[in-house]
């Protein structure tokens, strides 16, 4: 009897680990916005209603699963994806073509006050609540990079005491009861309708009542009829109407979002039952109440891209005004840069030079090592500060730069450039194929091809965007037949022809975009087609001598570089190797090292002062920056001189070029080739600079 009670129980048990959730447990924070989630319930079953005190309550809710979803604005979105959390935004409001997925920060005064922003300081303020973005986060960031507002960090006192000390008194819900942020307060000073000057509404009340000078709010609060007699603190010193906020705010936030566990299953029943409850049920009207589980201002809803955390929800700009209310701010000062390398072979590059660095009395500046798992996570990182640089191939460039990344310096090719910092440095994305295959540019359609990596420029984005632009088809496997393109989808055919490691059964390292796999990079795709995994190498012009003749690593050694030819569009035959100025797909730009726009001056430095100990051009070295002893191409291309400085503040743009711009913005056009992070970072307008 008991082993059949044991059976039943475990049966029971695997039935609701197997099964999705049936219902979505919806957080709320309010009376009222419990009375409008049950009403959504009783005609959408597919909800049901979880009541917590405050958002710091719901969050902690999801993260135990007694909750699944709760919308939140850009301050809590942060909270929420700390990593005691560890919560992701899922679903974006829209608030249509007044600003999208995105609003207006925005400092609105009455008409006929004669104070602007720069004379904000022993006023009284108006906020929607501590930790708030329209509210609170920005415009106290604002003060802060205005130098109006003087705090020390947050290691020294909290921020509010700062604020406290700027205006004379304030109505900051969420504060503590009984100092200068709760002054002008009605209520309990809570953030929940307990306090009437909480939130948007709330804080425009506070100014309306004559309560306070200036109220932090989103550029939609004012009512129509109200606007006449409010202007907008614009951050120029002047004044604007209240209509005027896309050229007179504070900064972009980031639209509210739903937040959920990071569960792909869970997101999906989220969306599919908010989708289907939105035809029967007002789900962004709360009269009499306002702003009842979603912004009332709300248009419709937006998926967010998969695997997009709130750091990139919200942006590096939004992030570089939040981050310092709320953390530790690290020195500057630091002597070091952290470079990011990808995989072990990189690593373990990194770790001699970091050690090489540091080993010289003399030298005040080194290297400090980050790894990440891919070419994607090390710009992540650069992004969140937990690197500083790392040296990219064009189409990463491409991807850095619609993050926020800068490009800081380039590899130069030609040793004769290296004292013309005015040349620049570019090479040839070529087609290689044997000698014996017959093949031609035209004949190349049903073969198998040989890619550096999935984005990368010689070896996908130009040859790919050549092709599409032949066939305007973005499926390319009706093209090639298979082919190993690292860093694609691991059913894709375009993973069939990688081989990993190669040093154990289901090997994990088999068409990553790392150098744990064998046909990863420039010599990797030469190596593709040397072992006959593919029928053609997209490559630089460079590799094949350089990997031939006695060049190269082991599996190079009976290379023979007369075997091999280019083709090109537009070439009815195969020409020799060393005519790939004739026939290539085009020239492109050089690898460059890209960093954050605040950390420019001091990679260029750093790394002017590495390559002077750690060159090509010094010939007793203990370290050599680029030369790769374990590998090819590790940290820099071993092809590389020099590194040049390219000018602080030019863009992405700038640097690829208008030609080389194009061809990536055609392939854009293919969702699917489009790199999971760049889709994040583009996802809305706000977390590009205002």
């Amino acid at each position: 009897m008991q082993t059949l009670l044991l059976v039943a129980l475990l049966g029971s048990l695997a039935a609701v680990f197997a099964a999705p959730a049936a219902k979505v447990k919806w957080c709320v924070k309010s009376v009222k916005e419990m009375e409008k989630c049950v009403a959504l319930a009783a005609i959408a079953p597919a909800f049901t209603c979880v009541l917590r005190a405050n958002t710091l309550e719901c969050i902690i809710a999801i993260k135990a699963g007694e909750a699944d979803a709760i919308t939140l604005d850009g301050g809590d979105i942060y909270t929420a994806g700390l990593n005691n959390y560890n919560l992701e935004p899922i679903i974006a409001e829209d608030y249509g073509t007044s600003s999208d997925t995105c609003y207006y920060a925005v400092a609105v005064v009455k008409k006929g006050t004669a104070f602007d922003i720069k004379g904000l300081q022993g006023k009284k303020s108006c906020h929607t609540g501590v930790g708030k973005s329209a509210g609170w986060n920005i415009p106290v960031g604002t003060l802060l990079s205005l130098n109006l507002m003087q705090w020390s960090g947050i290691e020294d006192t909290p921020v509010e005491d700062a604020v406290s000390n700027f205006f004379s008194a304030s109505c900051a819900p969420g504060s503590a009861r009984g100092s200068k942020l709760c002054e002008l307060c009605t209520g309990d000073c809570s953030m929940s309708p307990n306090e009437p000057y909480y939130d948007y509404e709330g804080a425009f009340q506070c100014l309306k009542d004559g309560a306070g000078d200036v109220a932090f709010v989103k550029h939609l609060t004012v009512p129509d009829s109200e606007k006449p007699h409010y202007e907008l603190l614009c951050k120029d010193g002047t004044r604007a109407a209240i209509d005027d906020y896309r050229t007179c705010h504070l900064a972009k936030a980031p639209a509210h979002a739903v937040v959920s566990r990071k569960d792909a299953q869970l997101a999906d029943l989220i969306w599919n039952s908010l989708n289907s409850s939105a035809q029967d049920f007002p789900l962004f009207s709360s009269a009499p109440s306002k702003n009842l589980m979603f912004k009332d201002s709300t248009v419709r809803l937006v998926r967010v891209p998969a695997n997009t955390d709130s750091f990139l929800y919200l942006g590096a700009e939004y992030m570089s005004i939040v981050h310092p209310l709320k953390n530790v701010q690290a020195s500057s000062a630091s002597p070091a840069i952290k470079w990011c390398a990808v995989g072990h072979a990189e690593t373990a590059k990194c770790d001699a030079w970091s050690i090489a660095s540091s080993g010289d009395a003399d030298v005040t500046t080194t290297i400090e090592c980050q790894t990440g798992a891919s070419v994607e996570d090390c710009i992540k990182k650069i992004m969140t500060k937990d690197a500083d640089a790392m040296a990219v191939d064009g189409g990463q460039v491409y991807t850095a730069g619609k993050c926020g990344l800068l490009p800081a310096m380039v590899e130069q090719y030609n040793a004769d450039l290296c004292s013309n910092p005015g040349d620049k440095s570019s090479y040839y994305a070529v087609a290689v194929v044997k000698r014996s295959s017959g093949l031609t540019w035209d004949t190349l359609r049903g073969h198998k091809s040989c890619h550096t990596g999935l984005g990368r420029t010689a070896g996908w984005n130009v040859p790919m965007g050549l092709i599409y632009s032949q066939t305007q088809d973005c499926d390319f496997t009706k093209f090639f037949s298979s082919g190993c393109a690292p860093g694609s989808e691991p059913g894709s055919p375009f993973c069939h022809q990688c081989v990993g490691s190669r040093r154990a059964v289901g090997d994990e390292s088999k068409c990553k975009a790392s150098a744990a796999e064998q046909y990863y990079g420039y010599a990797g795709a030469f190596r593709c087609l040397v072992e006959g995994a593919g029928d053609v190498a997209l490559i630089k012009h460079t590799i094949v001598p350089e990997n031939s003749n006695g060049n190269g690593p082991a599996w190079a050694s009976g290379v023979i570089a007369n075997d091999y030819l280019l083709i090109c569009p537009g070439q009815p035959a195969p020409v020799e190797i060393s005519e790939y100025a004739l026939c290539n797909l085009a020239a492109v730009p050089a690898h460059a090292v890209v960093t954050r726009p605040g950390t420019h001056g001091k990679v260029v430095q750093i790394l002017k002062q590495q390559q002077a100990q750690f060159g090509s051009s010094v010939s007793d070295a203990i370290f050599r920056m680029f030369q790769s002893d374990s590998g090819k191409n590790l940290l820099f291309k071993d092809s590389t001189k020099c590194l040049q400085e390219i000018p602080e503040g030019t863009s992405y743009e700038t640097f690829l070029g208008a030609k080389y711009m194009t061809t990536i913005n055609a392939l854009r056009k293919c969702s699917e080739t489009t790199p999971d992070l760049e889709k994040s970072c583009t996802f809305h307008p706000c977390q590009q600079k205002n």
